[in-house]
């Protein structure tokens, strides 16, 4: 008899993070659905189960160390491993608010507020640190770990020095950037492990995050993001990717 699989999705109540928990719990996984909101959060995962898919809230704030323990040790009281880590929750404090009526981002770096920025890393980066090694240990009882960091286009420094068109946003884009090197970080850790760490660039997607101002569906958004959860043994591991391949640092 196959064993099932399980992994979780951060900040999944919504957005790319539900369309990854819908894609992964029709592949045949348990899928926990991170959220902070109970509310949101179960409504959601009751939508999924409506629809046949084995999903579970599970109450997740990434940016407190106290709830992370204590989602990881909700988790580890019901599986006794995790073979797939979704970092999906993300913000972009005071983003929306800088959106002009083109929608074009119309903020400056030396008008960014400080404590927007504080915000933002705390989810964007020390959130995917927190979860990762929170939920290190059923990660490592896994025979192949598999984690994605959704990062951005806007984390690439290539692309951001060689392209004047995209926006000029430094809170959210350094966010992006530190986590890719975060990526890298525990790709080099974990490799010797066979846990493959990698970062998943789903594109300017039409979510709450942007007014839904992009342009791509989240089934879009999705398909990198899950493929990347789902690599056989033998794929890349700390490297950077959108859905035509690797992406430059």
């Amino acid at each position: 008899m196959k064993t099932q699989k399980n992994a979780l999705v951060t900040g999944a109540n919504k957005g790319i993070g539900l369309e990854t928990v819908r894609r992964l719990a029709a592949m045949g996984f348990k899928v926990w659905l991170g959220a902070r909101d109970a509310g949101r959060g179960e409504a959601a995962a009751q939508a999924l189960r409506d629809e046949g898919l084995d999903v579970e809230w599970l109450e997740l704030d990434v940016a407190s160390d106290e709830g992370v323990a204590a989602a990881a040790k909700a988790v580890a009281a019901r599986a006794p491993r995790l073979d797939v880590l979704v970092n999906n929750a993300g913000i972009a404090s005071g983003y929306v608010d800088a959106l002009g009526p083109d929608g074009r981002y119309e903020r400056p770096p030396s008008r960014e507020s400080v404590d927007d920025m504080k915000a933002t890393y705390d989810v964007n980066v020390f959130g995917p640190v927190r979860v990762t090694q929170a939920f290190l240990p059923l990660l490592t009882a896994s025979s192949a770990a598999r984690i994605v960091m959704v990062s951005s286009y806007l984390g690439s420094r290539a692309r951001a020095s060689g392209n004047d068109q995209s926006p000029n946003v430094m809170g959210y884009g350094s966010s992006k950037t530190a986590l890719n090197a975060v990526t890298l970080a525990f790709a080099r850790e974990l490799a010797p492990r066979g846990i493959m760490v990698n970062a998943a660039a789903p594109g300017y997607t039409a979510t709450d995050l942007n007014a839904h101002r992009g342009g791509r569906t989240v089934q879009q958004a999705a398909e990198i993001i899950v493929r990347l959860a789902t690599l056989a043994p033998g794929g890349p591991t700390g490297g950077y990717f959108d859905e035509n391949g690797a992406l430059p640092w």
